[in-house]
């Protein structure tokens, strides 16, 4: 995979490391090609593919990285893709995807739907589906994400990781403790859609009538048949945050690291601002899953950051 994907730098700040009283490391996935993790995923599964899957193309469903992940690999193979997305994707995840020659369908309110809506071209269309996150090979791919964290940064106790479906977190949590068994790793998702968050504490496992957050790579109404039970033996607790706590993060990114984040690159940060105090480290680990975000929206993330709550926001850092 090294001759696939960037290496991406693992960045410190001594500002975050004085004021969470941790020493933090990010680990800059926005760096990624296509602008996040997704890309790790999508072309170690393209690599496992027979030249048969292959030459039928492929097809997936995403809340956006994913579709520009499986692009980009499909395109450098010489493999027809086709993308279904949600409506509400934004225009620059769209716009990346197509650039990259897939072709994308926009359809539903959701991940959910736009997933439902590519099983059934699926069927009739014969081409191979690629899941962005409940596939072992694709866990595998998001996996090297934390192999590499720890070559650079080998005293690493926890990685805090935003959860979506579960692949990014099922796979960096296998990889991390396959390394040290005693690493501990931390979920974190958004309030507002929040499914894996109750299969892991409740052990119930349902389906969200509706998820609305400005993470949208996370905006996941059902988690993985595949994710939940990896999650639950390996990973150490699920944490929420607030579209105010996300938004504060990714403001904190832009004005102080001077790197742009979306939602979901942002939630980890939020994570660890928020439950700072609960969370005992001495090396931690932040994931920032993705960049990938519409410049055109900065002033509604100011807005909702404005929000937060002094006695929240008490633990905010500069970077």
């Amino acid at each position: 995979m090294d001759h696939v994907v960037h290496h991406t730098p693992l960045r410190t700040s001594a500002t975050t490391n004085q004021r969470t009283e941790k020493n933090v490391y990010f680990k800059m996935e926005n760096q990624q090609k296509t602008g996040a993790f997704k890309f790790r995923g999508a072309s170690y599964k393209l690599m496992r593919l027979t030249e048969k899957e292959l030459a039928c193309g492929v097809i997936t469903a995403s809340a956006g990285n994913h579709a520009q992940g499986l692009a980009l690999a499909a395109h450098k193979l010489g493999v027809k893709a086709t993308i279904y997305m949600a409506e509400a994707t934004p225009e620059a995840k769209v716009e990346a995807t197509r650039g990259y020659g897939a072709q994308v369908v926009l359809t539903g309110e959701s991940f959910q739907e736009a997933y439902e809506a590519a099983l059934e071209h699926q069927k009739k269309c014969g081409a191979t589906f690629v899941h962005p996150f409940d596939d072992y090979d694709i866990m595998a791919g998001q996996g090297t994400v934390a192999l590499e964290m720890l070559e650079q940064e080998s005293r690493i106790d926890t990685i805090i990781v935003p959860i979506g479906g579960g692949g990014l977190i099922s796979g960096i949590a296998v990889a991390a403790k396959s390394v040290n068994p005693d690493i501990k790793v931390i979920g974190v998702q958004a309030a507002s859609a929040a499914a894996m968050y109750t299969a892991y504490h409740k052990g119930v496992v349902e389906k969200l009538d509706k998820v609305s957050t400005i993470a949208e790579g996370i905006a996941v109404k059902q988690p993985g048949e595949k994710t939940v039970p990896l999650i639950r033996h390996y990973v150490d607790d699920v944490i929420t945050v607030s579209e105010a706590e996300i938004a504060n993060a990714m403001v904190t990114m832009l004005q102080r690291g001077k790197t742009l984040v979306e939602g979901a690159g942002a939630a980890a940060l939020a994570g660890l601002l928020s439950h700072n105090d609960q969370i005992d480290s001495r090396h931690c680990g932040v994931i920032v899953s993705g960049g990938n975000f519409d410049i055109g929206k900065i002033g509604d993330v100011q807005s909702l950051a404005n929000q937060l709550k002094p006695e929240r926001s008490r633990n905010t850092v500069v970077l």
